[in-house]
């Protein structure tokens, strides 16, 4: 039998070496072309400040909102909100044309910079890529399609888990299908909605009917909560479908839950996935709900950890970690759950690069559980390199 499908395992972190004899080398790559282009710079800012430079050589690669991948500067001062305004790649590329190319071939690891009439010039080696793209075309698999091909090892989640961790339809169907408790929903697809609007409305009447208000209509494959609408009635309706739609072609509509929402972490150790302390989300007077704004911009306060009896913190730390199995994760994943007044944890989403600022829940999370930013930034790293590439 040929062995060229076989997993293949990289030089262990634990070596302190890549396969030239060097540091390992970390591309951490970041920006993209989703709605989450400037969250994403913010994080690879903080991921820049927090790599142990004694450990790793960085270089730095980020993707224009139009899908250029650009050589930046290792600059994390300049990855910050500013003003209230999110940093763009586009101001960060070292230059306005020049390309970065990532290989494809299993048997090179090397990445080439390229200019318009200038000499290509070779970067040298990635051992590892830290993806710090939030959203469609980088969070949903598709970096990591690229990166398994070309047999380099990476951050986090793999193909399948990427993909369904962010199209929040067949995430709750896997849910349902390892018994974990779900909230009410429904799917929108494009062709019905372009099609036959009035037979959706219609469905979304019934499920009010069976349900009740609020609903949240949502871009069914973004995060960090852009396009999100709270409605109380049908005057907002396809007003904010198409609000959605202005992310994702599919919407999801979800009844709304009545509980707290309590997070928990999930962290990929040597010997298995691990939950942190959880935190709450109280209620944001200022925002409808915890929005774009309310997470990076006015920095709201999670309580860390949540006020939670100890039987209660065991239940959604044994769920987190149940979530994590069941959508096949590596890596890093934050749970987020609601506590419902009879004492019910259900789920409402995982996120497999859940926000990564500092400031941020998912690393808060794990500070309070013993784990530093910058440990966790090591240990996600050291996780990676353990791993095989290829089929596992």
């Amino acid at each position: 039998m040929s062995s060229e499908n076989l997993p293949q395992s990289p030089v262990p972190a634990t070596s302190g070496a890549s396969s030239s004899g060097q540091k390992p080398r970390v591309a951490v790559v970041f920006g993209g072309r989703s709605s989450e282009h400037g969250v994403s710079v913010v994080t690879a800012g903080a991921v820049l400040r927090a790599i142990d430079r004694t450990k790793y050589d960085v270089l730095p690669i980020g993707i224009t909102r139009e899908g250029r991948w650009a050589l930046t500067a290792d600059d994390p001062e300049r990855m910050s909100i500013t003003d209230r305004q999110v940093p763009d790649v586009a101001d960060l590329a070292e230059s306005p044309e020049g390309g970065v190319v990532l290989p494809v071939d299993p048997s090179s690891r090397e990445v080439v910079y390229t200019e318009p009439g200038s000499v290509p010039k070779v970067l040298g080696d990635v051992d590892v890529v830290f993806p710090v793209l939030h959203g469609p075309y980088g969070e949903d698999g598709t970096i990591q399609g690229l990166l398994d091909l070309s047999g380099t090892p990476y951050v986090g989640c793999g193909v399948l888990s990427s993909a369904v961790g962010q199209d929040k339809e067949y995430m709750k169907r896997i849910f349902t299908s390892f018994g974990l408790k779900v909230g009410p929903y429904l799917v929108i697809r494009p062709r019905e909605w372009e099609r036959e609007q009035d037979g959706a409305r219609r469905r979304i009447a019934d499920f009010v009917g069976e349900h009740g208000w609020p609903l949240f209509i949502k871009p069914a494959r973004a995060g960090s909560s852009f396009g999100i609408t709270k409605i109380d009635s049908f005057d907002g309706l396809d007003e904010a479908i198409e609000t959605a739609r202005a992310h994702d072609p599919k919407v999801i509509v979800e009844a709304g839950v009545v509980g707290r929402e309590i997070e928990c972490g999930v962290l990929e150790f040597e010997d298995g996935p691990r939950a942190s302390v959880p935190a709450e989300i109280p209620p944001v007077q200022a925002h409808d709900f915890y929005d774009f704004e309310a997470k990076y911009i006015d920095s709201a306060a999670g309580i860390v950890p949540a006020p939670l009896s100890d039987e209660e913190t065991a239940e959604v730390q044994r769920l987190a970690v149940e979530a994590f199995e069941a959508v096949a994760c590596e890596g890093i994943v934050r749970a987020d759950f609601f506590l419902t007044e009879d004492g019910e944890f259900v789920i409402n989403e995982i996120n497999t690069l859940p926000g990564f600022t500092p400031i941020s829940m998912y690393p808060r999370m794990w500070q309070e559980s013993g784990v530093s930013y910058p440990e966790l930034v090591d240990r996600l790293l050291e996780a990676a390199l353990r791993r095989p590439t290829g089929l596992r």
